[in-house]
């Protein structure tokens, strides 16, 4: 990507996000930019070379798969056909109680009676995740290497110089299931085991949120010393107007000496000459 290219990309970026910050809804599912994300974001952003793409400081979900049949197979997943969230926060202060909602309903089911196509519903924890666009491949690696020294360890690089920056300490667990005759999400735990699930989930947004800091230092020391490099490396207008005036006054010295050994070569030469003539 050319210098040009990136700095535009760069600008249109910050736009849209100076637009989400004053209360427009972004494309993501919950339409804003979480707040725990929006100081690294902005550390990260005042590097001349990187630029934030996307960012989530980690969330609770509750979802529903899609529809699994797919022409002769079925899809593992299916985040996709149908799939829904059923219920989502980034905020832990939040969890507390979510297993009451009406939408959720209770029974102990067997099973054996469950196939290969029902649709389960799936207890997620999900840490954060940034995505960030870089100028050069040697000012990924260098984010890279500073995400991976923090833990980040299932961080990565594309050929678009684009880091993504993950942790591994994920949850995902079926706790239910969509009744397709009554239309009705059942769990098929208690709200006893729900409890005990919600509560590690809660461990991982702590953790989470300690690595989240981590990393914010560990960048902000990285962005410091690129700025210091970039200082050194950068001469001020002053600077600049100094170094000029001092190579001009060695060039006017250079030219007056050069003056005088040419007069006192023509000089040379004429003795010589005089000499000449006298035989």
């Amino acid at each position: 990507m050319s210098q040009d290219s990136f700095d535009q990309k760069k600008a249109w970026i910050l736009q849209d996000i100076a637009h989400t910050l004053s209360g427009a809804k972004d494309a993501s599912p919950k339409g804003s930019i979480d707040e725990l994300c929006l100081p690294i974001m902005d550390t990260i952003n005042a590097h001349d070379d990187m630029v934030t793409t996307s960012s989530c400081s980690g969330r609770v979900s509750v979802f529903l798969e899609g529809h699994k049949l797919k022409e002769d197979h079925v899809k593992v997943g299916a985040k996709g056909d149908g799939g829904r969230w059923l219920y989502v926060t980034h905020d832990k202060d939040t969890l507390n109680g979510w297993y009451r909602q009406p939408i959720f309903h209770y029974n102990h089911v067997d099973a054996s009676t469950l196939d290969e196509k029902v649709r389960y519903v799936l207890f997620k924890f999900e840490p954060l995740i940034l995505h960030v666009k870089c100028r050069d491949f040697d000012t990924a690696s260098a984010l890279y290497t500073t995400a991976m020294n923090c833990g980040f360890r299932e961080s990565g690089i594309n050929v678009h110089n684009i880091v993504a920056i993950k942790i591994s300490m994920k949850l995902d667990i079926p706790i239910g299931y969509l009744d397709e005759a009554t239309d009705k999400v059942v769990l098929f735990v208690d709200e006893n085991y729900l409890e005990i699930v919600t509560q590690g989930s809660l461990t991982r947004f702590r953790e989470n949120e300690r690595k989240l800091l981590q990393l914010h230092d560990a960048i902000t020391a990285l962005v410091q010393s690129s700025s210091n490099k970039q200082s050194k490396d950068r001469e001020t207008f002053e600077e600049r107007r100094e170094r000029k005036k001092r190579e001009g006054l060695e060039r006017q010295k250079q030219i007056q000496v050069e003056r005088v050994v040419e007069e006192m070569r023509e000089a040379i030469e004429e003795d010589i000459l005089e000499d000449l003539n006298q035989f």
